[in-house]
């Protein structure tokens, strides 16, 4: 068994013993032809273990605080769906430029308050990215939760991530590539 195949048993044992706020169960995993449509709206292919979750674990409704948000669909708390949710905050950044959304960057979990987890697509690491709204300005709303996916995974299945209380006030490293990848994405 691979490491990522090892990765993806622990998280769905944790996922069936597990409920976030708001989720009666889990629920059924997507099928291809829903990861396809998803992929088709966002513009850009999912990262092959964010892929993997939706298809053998469940569409959301698992992993720290609210859990993972379904893909196409809306949750039972009524959060919108990923692909939903990316696709307002990219049309919102139109509106207001000076809190620009990065392209490829998929909201994949909410904390509330505005804040989620992201998952920066266009980065064969698939690091997972804090968006804090709260910030005085969009450069200092941008923090790297995790250097890949495959940590943050880990950090919520040992329980060693910064949103567990024994680990209140651990700082996160600024996105450093954030005015990079908007600046960019304003040009085109």
């Amino acid at each position: 068994m691979t490491e990522i195949e090892q990765l993806l048993t622990r998280v769905a044992d944790k996922a069936r013993n597990t409920r976030p706020w708001g989720w009666p169960s889990l629920p059924e995993p997507v099928d291809s032809t829903t990861l396809a449509r998803a992929e088709a709206a966002l513009g850009f292919r999912l990262p092959p273990l964010l892929a993997d979750l939706y298809l053998s674990i469940g569409d959301g409704g698992f992993g720290p605080e609210y859990g993972l948000l379904p893909l196409l669909d809306n949750p039972p708390a009524g959060e919108p769906a990923a692909v939903t949710q990316y696709l307002t905050n990219r049309e919102s950044a139109r509106e207001d430029p000076d809190w620009p959304w990065p392209e490829g960057v998929l909201p994949i979990s909410h904390w509330g308050c505005g804040m989620y987890a992201c998952v920066d697509c266009r980065n064969p690491q698939s690091p997972v990215l804090l968006f804090e709204p709260n910030a005085d300005d969009a450069d200092q709303a941008w923090y790297v939760d995790a250097p890949s996916l495959t940590d943050w995974l880990r950090a919520w299945g040992e329980g060693t991530g910064w949103y567990m209380e024994m680990n209140e006030g651990m700082e996160m490293a600024p996105w450093a590539d954030f005015r990079i990848r908007t600046t960019a994405a304003q040009e085109s």
